[in-house]
């Protein structure tokens, strides 16, 4: 949710698809050096501690941002500066609160199954913020959704708060010397094959297809926007309109990027009803080929009902790929790496989604949004064909 309202927030003060790249570059700042970090601290120290203090800080700079909104005061480099505060937290946050979740499974045997209902979940998540973003900021502006992601911090904090008799990290850890810790980390990963194809998978999927959410904006407002200008005038008319539009103009991205989560809940809840029979190896291929193959489809689409048909299936194939793939990785390491382990999934999937983003926004501005989309998702879709030709046991992972 705080993603996509910073983008339109962006796109409506610049008007410049680079801008949209600036600020995804700018969350991967601190990202880079505080992921390995932030990983390793999550196998030596409470994970409980690490996301009290990254939830709390997303909290307060949602709220700040939801008040420079509101006050009409909000200007790029506020939105710069917090967008930079919030990478923080997150690469705080991501490695420490998947090895946390898995802590919290009493009994081993369940621990594959809830392994894949977690990262089903998260990646539903993922998909569903931004769609609910794009329908707020339709109805009640940019402040409102900032507002409302801040309130969501709140209900995790009070439950971490409030959680006891946690599992604790293992003797000596903590003494331990930071540089060593992620070291061992690092040579564990280099050492596994399939985390290494795995890594490789996410981090080229998030660097060439991933960066087609930064350009959402532009898709809904200047490619696709005026075939939508119908489903604006029906649903923004006082007289026969569904809803009150405060901001007609973002109504577009809102409607895409719902059936973009509408495809992610699907997903979601297949990977997650299926987690005892589904032969995860060959969904993972599946959703790595297809994410990549209906994006090139939505860049040549210029029909706004054909875009929002294409990314139903955008998004179940993205939730396959990504879920499975973090799934896998965890199930393939010990307890005592997941955090490290972790920490560089996340620093694959979110420091190239964010390189991508860059890189994206760049090309829009050159050669147009579908072309920067449609190329760079054409070349993803070549190395998904390699991968499961060149490692055809990925396809067997069960």
């Amino acid at each position: 949710m705080q993603t996509m309202a910073q983008q339109v927030l962006v796109y409506r003060l610049t008007g410049s698809a680079a801008s949209l790249g600036i600020i995804s570059f700018i969350g991967l700042i601190p990202l880079v050096p505080l992921s390995l970090w932030s990983g390793s601290l999550a196998d030596r120290i409470s994970k409980r501690k690490v996301l009290l203090i990254s939830q709390i800080s997303m909290l307060l700079q949602a709220l700040i941002l939801a008040v420079l909104t509101w006050t009409g005061t909000v200007q790029v480099w506020h939105v710069y500066l917090l967008a930079f505060v919030n990478g923080a937290a997150q690469a705080m946050d991501t490695p420490a609160r998947q090895a946390f979740t898995i802590e919290l499974v009493e009994g081993k045997e369940d621990l594959s199954n809830a392994i894949g209902l977690n990262s089903a979940m998260f990646n539903m998540a993922r998909a569903l913020g931004p769609a609910a973003a794009g329908l707020l900021v339709a109805a009640t502006g940019e402040g409102t959704a900032f507002f409302i992601n801040a309130l969501t911090f709140i209900a995790v904090i009070v439950s971490l708060i409030n959680m006891r008799d946690l599992p604790e990290p293992p003797v000596g850890n903590e003494k331990q010397k930071t540089l060593t810790h992620m070291a061992e980390g690092l040579k564990f990963i280099s050492k596994q094959q399939v985390l290494m194809v795995l890594t490789s998978l996410v981090a080229v999927s998030a660097f060439l297809s991933m960066p087609y959410s930064t350009l959402m904006p532009v898709f809904a407002g200047d490619v696709l926007g005026s075939n939508a200008k119908p489903v604006i005038d029906f649903m923004c008319n006082p007289e026969t309109g569904l809803m009150s539009c405060r901001s007609p103009e973002a109504l577009p991205l809102g409607i895409l990027l719902t059936t973009l989560g509408i495809g992610s809940v699907i997903g979601a809840f297949f990977i997650a009803s299926t987690t005892d029979t589904l032969r995860r190896g060959t969904w993972l291929t599946i959703g790595n080929l297809g994410f990549p193959a209906f994006l090139v489809l939505f860049a040549l689409s210029r029909s706004f009902i054909v875009s929002g048909l294409l990314l139903l299936f955008i998004g179940f194939n993205f939730v396959c790929q990504n879920a499975l793939a973090n799934t896998l990785m965890q199930i393939a390491t010990p307890d005592a790496m997941r955090g490290r382990v972790m920490s560089l999934y996340s620093l694959s999937f979110q420091g190239m989604m964010r390189l991508g983003g860059l890189q994206a926004g760049f090309f829009s501005d050159w050669i147009g949004a579908p072309l920067a989309v449609g190329i760079t998702a054409v070349v993803s879709l070549i190395y998904g064909i390699f991968v499961a030709i060149r490692y055809p046991e990925v396809r067997k992972l069960a």
